[in-house]
């Protein structure tokens, strides 16, 4: 029980300061001045490493079995980095990205908290790799966490309505991707766009009300990004009802391997 609060607490710590930093124009508009610039970004970056950190040893003290989760979880994530490498190295069409499909499997076979150190940790090693280091690193680092963390609700839905193991399963998981395909960009544009200098209908003014803001953002992402993203969240879709099945019963060897649920341990 001990464990499911402090579980639920650092999750819910990751989450609403990844909120509160990304949506910050809106609800702080005092906080996004150019002359805050410079000091939020590293501050940010700082605190969002740390955290990813603090979950990183959070998940690996538990037990001596689940050490063997943690290297699990290094090798992939270093599969899924070396993705993101070939990603860039050869651009594929417009937004496509083959990482997220791993990310999101993770968070719905293993739980939220190794979701969340999927996806973040992912962006982090990756972007050393590639030599993707700057401001918007934190950015993507919380909102790819945020992809497997939220993955990990579709557990108890699917074991609801009974589609475990059959292909609505796989249907739901890759509407589950074509969402955040679409939803990633929205959110990752917002480390930015209050510094844009754009047409003055699509830019942030500090002086507006939340909800002017808000239609600017909406004209903005409509006008640049949307496109992007929906080949991103098509892109999903494809590579997630390819390869979920064959991913999940790797997922199923490892777990039988190693003689424990730790899906069921962290969701408990």
């Amino acid at each position: 029980m001990k464990s499911r609060v402090v579980g639920i607490f650092v999750d819910g710590v990751v989450v609403t300061l990844g909120l509160l930093s990304l949506l910050a124009p809106f609800i702080f508009p005092w906080a996004r001045n150019s002359s805050a610039q410079g000091a939020s970004f590293p501050i940010m970056v700082s605190l969002i490493i740390i955290l990813c950190l603090l979950v990183a040893f959070y998940e690996a003290q538990t037990s001596v079995l689940e050490s063997k989760m943690i290297a699990f979880l290094g090798i992939l994530i270093a599969i899924n980095a070396g993705l993101r490498f070939l990603e860039n190295a050869i651009p594929g069409p417009a937004g496509f990205s083959p990482t997220f499909f791993l990310i999101i499997l993770m968070g719905y076979f293993f739980g939220s908290r190794i979701g969340f150190l999927m996806g973040s940790m992912t962006m982090l090693v990756s972007g050393l790799i590639t030599g993707g280091v700057g401001p918007w690193l934190p950015g993507q680092m919380i909102t790819a966490g945020w992809v497997g963390q939220s993955a990990a609700l579709l557990i108890p839905i699917i074991k609801l309505i009974h589609i475990k193991d059959k292909p609505a399963e796989i249907i739901l998981l890759a509407i589950f991707g074509a969402f955040w395909g679409l939803l990633y960009g929205a959110i990752m544009n917002l480390w930015f766009w209050p510094f844009l200098a754009a047409s003055p209908d699509l830019i942030w003014t500090q002086s507006a009300h939340f909800s002017e803001n808000l239609q600017r953002y909406t004209a903005y992402y409509t006008s640049t990004s949307l496109v992007w993203d929906v080949t991103r969240a098509i892109g999903n879709i494809l590579v997630i009802s390819v390869m979920a099945k064959p991913v999940i019963k790797i997922f199923e060897r490892f777990q039988r391997r190693f003689s424990f649920d730790y899906t069921q341990k962290t969701n408990a």
